[in-house]
């Protein structure tokens, strides 16, 4: 079994940065797919980031230049660095890690417990 961590989240105004860590533990096959997803209140789970073990990535249009996934295999660690925040980027952000082959919620067969990012205007 594989246990996700994230941190990093919290509180910023528009136009702030946050980078998000998430640490896998347990029986890491490491080699999964990553991907960050959000899930704002009311509305249905978000596809934000995903990046494969060879550092592929796949950034939905919404967020790109101004989100990036990177990982650290050595320490079982991915990132989303957040730039440019706006309100409607708040969230709660989940790691999960891919067991399918498509990046929705469906093929991630492993979840952490989220953090929330809240952006003021």
């Amino acid at each position: 079994q594989v246990q996700l961590v994230e941190s990093g989240g919290g509180l910023v105004q528009t136009g702030g940065s946050l980078r998000l860590s998430c640490a896998a533990s347990g029986r890491t096959e490491w080699k999964y797919v990553m991907g960050w997803f959000r899930q704002a209140p009311g509305k249905e789970r978000q596809f934000v980031a995903a990046i494969s073990w060879a550092g592929s990535t796949d950034v939905v249009n919404s967020v790109k230049g101004r989100f990036s996934i990177s990982r650290d295999n050595a320490k079982n660690t991915v990132y989303l660095q957040m730039n440019s925040l706006e309100p409607e980027d708040t969230a709660i952000y989940y790691c999960a890690a891919r067991t399918g082959v498509r990046n929705i919620p469906s093929a991630y067969g492993h979840w952490g417990q989220g953090t929330q990012v809240t952006v003021s205007s």
